[in-house]
């Protein structure tokens, strides 16, 4: 069975910014398919960090070579609007307005096609998705060596997120029937457009729902940031410098709300809470945090319960837009996708990298009054570009003791 892997950010090198509307668009396809995305998961516990602009734009990778329903389930379920070569156009366009060396920020988005030396793939794929996302294909022995193909793959993405993602595949993930992997790693760095002040980060408790209180190590400023309490919650949105980019933070009144926020936020009331964010004076007190997990996150059953079951079907797939080989036991379908992101927050700014791969494979004014946000308790966090909206990275902090 020949297997495809990818993960979902997008890399373009020479393409000018796409128009406001179309980004936007492009923006709030991804963060709808994000949030469905986090509710498929489950509200689970623990820690947790997605980056639903690498998963949406690994996919929309993979939809470009879809046809027929295949196609259709997919874009529904990304929630994607217009012809594949718009999307396309403008997923690459943003993703290369996103890595502006102009701003003071760090990002980076790479991305690579990894396929069997032996199978043809479809050059006119080959060439859409290598302008769009300045993705090129590697050429990699799946057949005979898949082992070492996977551990390349794990390297080139190690490389891209400068070693923040490890074992992206797993042992196993691919083999000898594995066709092609598309690779997607997004790297971010950025510092505090205001930086807490070290010696004010001092131990104190946050409590767990069901374990009780810990004391962890919380950061503390008083600052004139966005921010909105109502309806349950509070949010306050710290930006990183240059202003382009900044991470909201959500946080329920009660102690164990989170798992009804999570149930109950979507993309819509998130852009409506950062619509009503005004500026305030407000003490924040923010725990330091890692989310780190050991493994990544196999997305395939979640994605085929939000609608693209053709796509993980060997006998429904239609991928001859990537490869149409003659016999039907040769052609690609999505066997799996694995994602991981790895989130560290401390007094200077956040470090963020996250990487996915889908696997397919063959049939075979400013006021007076203080307001405060104590994070105290478990929260929700987002990192979003802030002219798009787009979320680049979203979780949870369950318990910042643990990664």
């Amino acid at each position: 069975m020949p297997v495809l892997c990818l993960p979902l950010m997008v890399l373009a090198t020479a393409a000018p910014p796409p128009p406001p509307d179309e980004a936007a668009r492009l923006a709030r396809s991804s963060n709808a398919f994000g949030f469905d995305l986090y509710r498929g998961l489950g509200a689970g516990a623990g820690n947790r960090a997605i980056s639903p602009a690498s998963i949406s734009t690994a996919l929309a990778m993979t939809w470009a070579g879809a046809r027929g329903e295949t196609a259709a389930q997919m874009a529904r379920a990304l929630h994607l609007e217009g012809p594949p070569d718009a999307v396309l156009r403008a997923a690459g366009a943003l993703a290369a307005s996103l890595q502006d060396p102009a701003r003071p920020i760090v990002f980076r988005i790479a991305n690579r096609l990894f396929g069997e030396k032996t199978y043809r793939f479809e050059p006119a794929y080959l060439e859409a998705t290598k302008a769009a996302f300045g993705a090129p294909l590697e050429p990699v022995d799946f057949r005979q060596a898949s082992e070492p193909a996977r551990q390349r793959i794990n390297g080139w993405v190690e490389e891209k997120t400068e070693k923040r993602i490890q074992n992206l595949v797993s042992q196993g993930g691919v083999n000898g029937e594995t066709r092609l992997v598309l690779v997607n790693a997004i790297y971010f760095l950025g510092d505090w457009e205001e930086p807490f002040k070290k010696e004010s980060t001092t131990p104190d408790a946050f409590t767990v729902p069901g374990s009780g209180q810990k004391d962890v190590p919380t950061m503390r400023t008083v600052e004139h940031f966005r921010f909105v309490a109502a309806d349950g919650l509070k949010a306050v949105e710290l930006p990183y410098k240059g202003g382009a980019m900044s991470m909201l933070l959500v946080l329920p009144d009660a102690v164990d709300g989170l798992p009804a926020l999570e149930a109950s936020l979507d993309a819509a009331r998130l852009d409506a809470l950062v619509a009503s964010l005004v500026p305030a004076r407000v003490f924040v007190s923010l725990p330091k945090f890692e989310i780190d997990p050991a493994g990544s996150l196999g997305l395939g059953d979640v994605l085929a319960g939000l609608g693209m079951k053709d796509a993980f079907s060997p006998a429904r797939a239609d991928f001859t837009g990537m490869a149409n080989p003659p016999r039907r036991a040769d052609r690609l379908y999505l066997s799996q996708v694995f994602h991981k992101a790895f989130v560290r927050v401390d007094e200077k700014g956040t470090e963020a990298a996250a990487a996915t791969a889908a696997v397919m494979a063959r049939a075979g004014a400013m006021p007076q009054k203080t307001e405060e946000f104590k994070a105290d308790h478990p929260f929700l966090f987002f990192i979003r570009d802030n002219a798009t909206g787009m979320i680049l990275f979203m979780g949870r902090v369950a318990d910042p003791s643990a990664k």
